[in-house]
């Protein structure tokens, strides 16, 4: 599910380059440790390492028969999904910059669980890792409506997924784990 952006021609061969890469999730402001921990799984397996983003803010209309996605916007600013990739994209150059690892970056469109999962049949991944959501009563209500992305994945394919921890962790005496 890579957007618009790139031909059929360049993401076939792309992608038999990256064939058993780590994916990670990524979105922008996110904690850098998820991104260390799937560069080091990527180094420990000797695989390339894919740096995927979601824009929720499109979905695919149809895919060509050599697996191209066409999308399209659900709101007319789609310039917020484009500016959300890049500094996805310059987070992790920073991060990856000067290590011993091939790595990209991947936009991808649509539900983030099913968007993943599709990338990592398409690169036939070994392992797929992803960040746990910040605490907080607006990430509680998402969650409740459209699910745990960790959870959704874990549940739907069959490849392993690392779960990161994003914030300290709740301590065992709080009851509430979101105390917002």
């Amino acid at each position: 599910m890579t957007d618009a952006s790139s031909s059929p021609s360049d993401e076939t061969a792309q992608n038999a380059a990256l064939q058993k890469a780590v994916i990670v999730g990524m979105q922008p402001g996110q904690a850098v440790r998820v991104l260390q921990e799937a560069a080091r799984y990527a180094n420990l397996l000797g695989s390339p390492l894919v740096v995927a983003h979601v824009d929720v803010t499109r979905f695919v209309t149809y895919e060509d028969p050599d697996g191209y996605v066409h999308s399209a916007p659900i709101d007319l600013n789609i310039e917020a999904g484009a500016a959300e990739f890049e500094e996805v994209q310059a987070a992790a150059a920073a991060e990856l910059e000067g290590k011993a690892l091939t790595w990209t970056a991947r936009q991808l469109v649509g539900d983030p669980a099913l968007a993943i999962k599709q990338l990592a049949n398409k690169l036939d991944a070994q392992l797929i890792v992803v960040g746990t959501r910040k605490r907080g009563l607006g990430e509680s209500i998402r969650e409740f409506f459209t699910g745990s992305v960790a959870a959704r994945l874990a549940h739907r394919q069959h490849r392993s997924v690392l779960v990161v921890p994003l914030e300290e962790s709740v301590p065992d005496d709080q009851a509430e784990i979101w105390t917002e």
